[in-house]
């Protein structure tokens, strides 16, 4: 099933209690509908309140969660993703990822991936997917579940770490790529190329990340606790690079990882 994910979303990592519910309400009231949370973020209630405040039909929000590791085995999954549903007040998901691989294989992609299905066949999600997934677990993924049920990957995507074998094996399967931490905790806002970028196009450096991002076919889920940046960061779906620009922020590369547990996979 194939499902349209909003491009530009809003991420709610390391938000908590009220912080949390007033990012998702300021963002809503702005324009966002694609809200980001997990499990492990420990926000979901948070989320749920602000989005059942905000007006804004269930219909026209695009909610994501994702299933943490302790969760992954096929007896403690649907469980805990009607847990999730119950903290975000709403009767399904949009999209259900699982968060990470499970540490050191304990729980088999293919259990995982199929207990994933079947709660999305039962109607607790719109589509489902992953995060955190190098290139050889993918290959596991899709044949569990075919790549046609894998809606997304959402991984640590941004100037200094493009992705790119990852990217295109994606771009090869018709599996969509979400980029998280695309302005990396903030890094991009001090490079000197995006930076003179930014200021040729009367924009910002994070306007300027975003946008290419969005121009290589991501989605991008930045977060931001300042209405001020929640507003300026939605500005860049109207930012228009050209060719010249996208292909000097492309030689930004250097492997910079911001994100990588004790328990992460082997990367690519």
């Amino acid at each position: 099933m194939h499902i349209t994910i909003p491009q530009l979303g809003l991420g709610t990592f390391r938000l908590k209690d009220g912080q949390a519910i007033d990012a998702v309400a300021t963002g809503l009231d702005l324009g966002y509908r694609h809200i980001d949370t997990a499990q492990i973020y420990g926000n979901e209630a948070e989320v749920g309140q602000a989005l059942a405040a905000s007006g804004v039909a269930r219909a026209d929000a695009f909610v994501t969660t994702k299933i943490w590791t302790e969760n992954l085995a096929a007896d403690r999954l649907r469980a805990s993703l009607e847990q999730s549903l119950s903290k975000l007040r709403t009767d399904y998901v949009d999209l259900a990822l699982i968060h990470w691989p499970s540490p050191g294989g304990a729980v088999a992609v293919a259990e995982s991936m199929t207990a994933l299905l079947a709660a999305r066949d039962a109607g607790l999600a719109r589509a489902i997917g992953v995060s955190n997934f190098p290139i050889a677990l993918m290959r596991e993924a899709i044949a569990a579940v075919g790549a046609d049920n894998i809606a997304t990957n959402q991984v640590e995507a941004h100037p200094f770490l493009q992705n790119r074998a990852l990217d295109a094996f994606l771009v090869d399967a018709g599996i969509h790529l979400t980029a998280y931490m695309p302005l990396a905790y903030g890094k991009v806002m001090t490079e000197p190329t995006i930076g003179r970028i930014a200021r040729q196009h009367g924009a910002t450096p994070a306007q300027v990340a975003l946008a290419w991002a969005l121009a290589r076919g991501h989605a991008v889920i930045p977060s931001s606790t300042r209405r001020v940046n929640l507003e300026s960061n939605l500005r860049a779906r109207d930012l228009i690079l050209s060719a010249h620009d996208l292909a000097a922020i492309d030689g930004l590369e250097r492997g910079e990882r911001v994100v990588s547990p004790d328990f992460a996979p082997r990367w690519d």
